[in-house]
């Protein structure tokens, strides 16, 4: 991997998409620490060590990075953009006239303005929530035009890293949202260490807890790897046929059908979408937060158990969905028929379709499963120790998939200018 990255530094090309993905990570990083005028943030740093939603907040701050807990400018982080996207799609399948626009040459760009104006929109529900629900006694001032501020500062926040991730995606290396999500997590890991040893030295924490924590660590590492790696490979024969006084076709190839052809996308997704109740908590004081907290939380108990079950249904749901988004075997038998293509012992056309669907859902569900128990497991498992290092499974999941995801994007550049890389 460092051979990789070395080679991809002496293009000049490459060396310019790493270049600015670093930058934009720095200013990331920079507008995490850029406090919200108008906040006192003391209040909100007692409001962390109270008892009453003191979960839920630990909660929003893991999925921000840390930005919630100072309320930063990117308290909001890049979640409302995950939601409008998960309701976009969803909807280009339930509404026809989404569809027909998805279908379209320009499709793409419609829908991705789209989803820009209903982030703006949800990034403004959720800012209202912070500000005149939950937090609104950290407010210095009540006077509307300071709210306002409040509220448009949280807004902007969001919008800015939906446009920065556009940016890193277009101009970087790898898919700027997932980058950004990698970096927040990925930002807490030194201070986690840092406090899990201070509670080793007071005895807080056993060394047992910190070795399960390294255990299941690498287990989650080298469980999705592999299960990123796993593909199930199709035979494809093509036919021979004469075109003037020149042969074509009658070679053997292969449909390379992944196991997790997601990705880490509906872990992404699950979470952003388990969010929603939290969200909905800011709205309200007292017995709702708490019974939230309660039941809907994975700081909570029985919370733990419901969160995690619902986190489990909603990864399988969504890998399925985003396979079948990105996949489509009735098309893929068409046009294979189309060039002359055929499956050893399978008709073409319609049989083909039907066969490649059926191994499309047996594969799918392998990877599915595996990667809802990968992430719900080990949050079970911390839930019931006192590590500091609270990532869950999900967190490590997302931090070595979009890792690994984005190595392999450099691996891909690297091939196309005749580079050995890493992956083998």
């Amino acid at each position: 991997m460092i051979e990789t990255l070395r080679n991809a530094w002496k293009i000049p090309d490459l060396r310019k998409r790493i270049l600015f993905t670093l930058a934009m990570i720095a200013v990331y990083r920079l507008g995490s620490q850029i406090p919200v005028p108008g906040i006192d943030r003391a209040v909100i740093a007692q409001m962390f060590s109270g008892n009453t939603g003191a979960g839920l907040l630990d909660f929003f701050d893991l999925m921000s990075g840390g930005a919630f807990k100072n309320f930063t400018i990117f308290a909001l982080n890049i979640y409302p953009y995950i939601t409008a996207s998960i309701i976009l799609q969803l909807l280009t399948i339930a509404i026809p006239k989404l569809e027909e626009i998805a279908k379209r040459e320009d499709g793409r760009q419609k829908l991705a303005q789209y989803t820009r104006y209903l982030t703006v929109v949800l990034a403004l529900i959720q800012a209202v929530a912070y500000t005149v629900g939950f937090f609104n006694q950290a407010l210095l001032s009540s006077s509307a035009l300071d709210i306002i501020t409040v509220i448009l500062t949280l807004t902007a926040g969001t919008a800015f890293l939906m446009w920065l991730g556009e940016e890193i995606t277009e101009k970087g290396i790898g898919n700027g949202i997932s980058i950004i999500i990698f970096i927040g997590i990925a930002s807490r890991i030194p201070a986690g260490i840092g406090k899990t040893f201070g509670l080793l030295q007071a005895g807080t924490v056993n060394i047992f807890e910190v070795l399960l924590f390294v255990v299941f660590a690498l287990v989650i590492i080298v469980a999705v790897i592999a299960v990123q790696q796993g593909e199930r490979r199709i035979n494809v024969q093509y036919a021979k046929r004469v075109v003037g006084r020149k042969m074509y076709g009658g070679q053997s190839t292969h449909i390379p059908i992944k196991v997790l052809m997601a990705g880490v996308i509906p872990v992404i997704f699950a979470s952003s979408l388990l969010a929603f109740p939290q969200t909905l908590a800011f709205f309200f004081k007292g017995d709702f937060v708490n019974w939230v907290e309660k039941y809907l939380s994975p700081a909570g108990n029985p919370g733990v158990w419901i969160y995690s079950i619902l986190n489990i249904l909603l990864i399988i749901f969504f890998t399925y969905f985003y396979t079948a988004v990105q996949f489509n075997p009735y098309e893929y038998a068409n046009n294979l028929k189309q060039y002359g293509g055929f499956i050893p012992g399978i008709r073409p056309g319609k049989p083909t379709a039907e066969y490649l669907n059926k191994v499309l859902s047996r594969i799918t569900i392998v990877g599915a499963v595996t990667l809802a128990f990968i992430a719900s497991i080990p949050t079970l498992i911390f839930s019931f120790t006192n590590l500091s290092l609270r990532f869950g499974g999900t967190a490590l999941l997302i931090v070595v998939g979009v890792a690994l995801e984005t190595m392999k994007q450099v691996e891909s550049q690297m091939l196309m200018r005749h580079y050995k890389g890493f992956l083998k």
